[in-house]
């Protein structure tokens, strides 16, 4: 049975001043901070969704995953910037300190937040959303874990992203 962690999110935002959507994952999973990035585990169906949706191919290294973001007028970060969790599981997160989105917020044009799963959305509400006075989205998670939905419902729900 896995142990707590008290884990740090070391993961910069992604963003450029020309943002105008907002995507939050709760934590990075193990997979995510072995590899140093974002859904780092190849079961995790974002870049697919993310790629669907803008119509382009789906980038396989960082560079190209931070470009289609970018080009794609989306940043992504996380809720939680330290917290204790075992493993990657969602539901043992304890002892949460959120990340600064507003410090994001602030640097950007973003119109809209979305999370990715109800975790992502649950925590930014608990913990964030009175001090952004911005409301949030929650669309369902793309990770392996949520294997009630198809790659095509992800998709189709995951269209939102563009219709704000």
């Amino acid at each position: 049975m896995a142990e707590y962690s008290h884990i740090r999110h070391t993961f910069k935002p992604i963003f450029d001043h020309n943002s105008k959507i907002l995507i939050l994952g709760s934590l990075p999973s193990v997979k995510s901070r072995e590899q140093g990035f974002y859904y780092g585990n190849p079961r995790n169906r974002f870049w697919l969704v993310i790629s669907e949706i803008l119509k382009c191919d789906e980038p396989k290294t960082i560079e190209e995953k931070k470009e289609m973001l970018l080009w794609g007028q989306i940043a992504i970060w996380d809720v939680i910037s330290e917290c204790d969790i075992k493993g990657s599981s969602d539901s043992s997160i304890r002892n949460v300190i959120p990340a600064d989105i507003g410090y994001l917020l602030k640097q950007t044009n973003i119109r809209h937040i979305f999370a990715n799963g109800n975790t992502a959305g649950r925590l930014y509400r608990k913990y964030v959303q009175d001090k952004t006075g911005q409301e949030i989205i929650i669309l369902p998670s793309t990770s392996p874990a949520n294997a009630a939905y198809s790659l095509q419902r992800l998709v189709s729900e995951w269209k939102a992203i563009l219709d704000g």
